[in-house]
């Protein structure tokens, strides 16, 4: 028997799709038979470029634009979408605000510290409770968090970041107690440094490094990711709840 990953006739939203790990989650999503709806808040320009791929290749998709942040705005988010697709019950909250540089704590402006809290806690937060009560009345949906794998290494001048994922993956597991006698799954990942199209452009891939400490000694890529967000999504992961994964080729472990 060969297991597929098959998703026709769910909607997903990608949060953040037009990053370098959304869009690859995005492409790997519509392969599986998802109708998509592509998030951004800036890159209508890469929006749209995903949306036309995706349709080139059979897949149902919309563009949508909005702050994750802003609970009207997460509303108005769901309102793009039920204009085009069936209303998502697969979530993959993948958006969040890169700060940088990195700072120590006694360094790192206090308005870091909120504006991590805005696109990791408030995002998911937000999310869960524009799309979530939709999920509770089909008795079926799946929340996915892309997390990081800073939250278990917690080196100097993380704290920004780390302090709004770890917060995230606290709501999160309490949520999935809360939704899955609703059988709603909530998950989360927690990538490494992973390859993107960035790096295959700038032939940036090797970083000895970083994967000197890792045992299988290279990157992970962002197929490798988005091949775990599909997994989470399906069917076949459906006993699965609660759980942060990291996929950091044993990097970073729990």
């Amino acid at each position: 028997m060969t297991l597929k990953i098959d998703l026709t006739g769910h909607t997903v939203l990608v949060t953040g799709a037009t990053g370098q790990l959304g869009r690859m989650m995005v492409k790997t999503l519509g392969e599986c038979g998802a109708s998509v709806a592509i998030h951004y808040k800036n890159s209508e320009k890469k929006a749209l470029e995903l949306m036309e791929n995706l349709k080139q290749n059979g897949t149902d998709a919309c563009t949508v634009q909005g702050d994750v942040s802003s609970l009207h705005e997460m509303a108005d988010i769901n309102s793009q979408i039920t204009k085009y697709l069936d209303p998502p019950d697969i979530i993959v909250t993948n958006a969040v605000s890169q700060i940088f540089p990195w700072e120590t704590v006694l360094n790192e402006q206090i308005e870091d510290y909120e504006n991590q809290f805005k696109t990791c806690v408030l995002h998911n937060v937000n999310a869960a409770k524009i799309f979530v009560p939709y999920m509770q009345q089909k008795k079926w949906g799946r929340f996915i968090g892309i997390n990081t794998e800073c939250i278990i290494q917690n080196f100097e001048t993380q704290s920004a970041y780390v302090s709004g994922k770890g917060a995230m993956d606290k709501i999160l597991r309490v949520l999935a107690k809360e939704i899955g006698p609703d059988q709603i799954t909530v998950n989360q990942i927690a990538p490494g440094w992973t390859i993107s199209e960035r790096d295959r452009k700038k032939h940036t891939e090797e970083q000895p490094q970083y994967t000197k400490d890792v045992p299988l000694r290279r990157r992970g890529t962002d197929r490798e990711i988005s091949n775990l967000v599909a997994f989470l999504a399906s069917d076949l992961a459906s006993f699965i709840t609660g759980t942060l994964i990291p996929v950091t080729g044993g990097k970073s472990t729990l």
